[in-house]
């Protein structure tokens, strides 16, 4: 692949494909030569189709019919695959309903092409084996499904955008929106990063370049059958912020500290001190969000009394200042004119 062509790009459509990230990505890799990104001497950098199963209307989960252009047994090559977020039902994700795709996507990437994934469309790629022993991302949501379903997937739900394989050929895209963070990055490998800035302003796409950490909810894992542990992860929702939240809970427990703290963490996979932390940060998440609490009385009501070790602690675990997560996450207030 060089720049001085323009690649094909090739858009999988299935009938649990969301249209959203399907046709934002089409929009704009379709949209350099019709809106004058880049300049209009060189040839523009992609054209994207639909392809699918079978070519014509695909009704999607959205409800909304899909014009897939060319079906994948018609298609003996491309440059780029892309598998847009794909709307898990409560069964889950279902492997070898569509075979045929998975053989063309393989078939694909052994010609040298890209197999990229925007979401949740790692579910499909995933059954290529392709990405075994690879590092991916996956909406966060979904991050335990993926695991279970392909458990030698590294999975990394925090991080916008992954790049693995040899040739960095093997590209996901994180949680809803961060098919911007693919299209840009596409855009500046084989336009230039001017031509992928010039599109970012057009279309107010932006890089995610917090990951996703800040948008991540911890709600504790509490599937795992251990009645004590899960009587203390009761006891903690309602208790987090008093002074010593682990001592108590191995009080609580009528069992030896280490005998304690070794049956949480296999039970939720995470150290009651870890697990508390994390419970506190949501707290001060939302409050961040919805009040108008100074910092430091944020830190003192979810249990931190001293400032500075709260402001560490939350930009570890969020990636973000306190300060700069209210900027950011803070619910706008709407005024409307008399």
């Amino acid at each position: 692949m060089t720049a001085e062509r323009t690649l094909s790009v090739s858009v999988i459509a299935l009938p649990d494909t969301g249209v959203a990230t399907m046709f934002g990505v089409l929009d704009v890799m379709n949209s350099f030569a019709l809106m004058g990104i880049g300049g209009t001497d060189a040839p523009p950098p992609f054209r994207a189709q639909i392809v699918g199963a079978a070519a014509g209307p695909l009704m999607g989960v959205s409800g909304v019919p899909v014009p897939v252009a060319e079906s994948v047994a018609r298609l003996d090559r491309t440059d780029i695959v892309i598998v847009p977020s794909i709307v898990l039902g409560p069964g889950g994700w279902k492997r070898g309903r569509y075979p045929e795709i998975v053989e063309w996507a393989t078939r694909m990437h052994e010609q040298g092409a890209l197999l990229c994934s925007a979401c949740s469309g790692i579910f499909l790629l995933a059954e290529t084996g392709l990405f075994d022993g690879r590092d991916v991302t996956v909406h966060y949501d979904y991050a335990p499904h993926l695991q279970a379903e392909y458990p030698a997937v590294r999975i990394h739900p925090e991080r916008a955008l992954m790049v693995a394989g040899s040739r960095d050929e093997l590209i996901t895209s994180g949680a809803s929106t961060t098919w911007h963070d693919l299209v840009l990055y596409l855009t500046g490998r084989f336009a230039g990063a001017s031509v992928a800035q010039e599109a970012a302003r057009m279309f107010a796409l932006q890089w995610h370049q917090d990951g996703l950490a800040p948008y991540m909810l911890f709600e504790g894992r509490k599937d795992h059958g251990d009645a004590v542990v899960a009587e203390a992860q009761e006891w903690l929702s309602a208790n987090y912020p008093v002074a010593t939240p682990v001592e108590q809970m191995v009080v609580r427990s009528g069992l030896a500290e280490r005998t304690f703290k070794r049956r949480f963490t296999d039970a939720t996979g995470v150290s009651p001190l870890a697990y508390v932390q994390r419970i506190r940060i949501e707290e001060a998440k939302r409050r961040l969000e919805r009040s108008e609490e100074s910092v430091e009385a944020i830190g003192w009501h979810v249990g931190y009394e001293d400032p500075a070790f709260f402001r560490r602690l939350f930009k570890r675990i969020t990636g973000l200042t306190p300060a700069v997560y209210r900027r950011r996450y803070r619910v706008p207030l709407i005024t409307t004119s008399a």
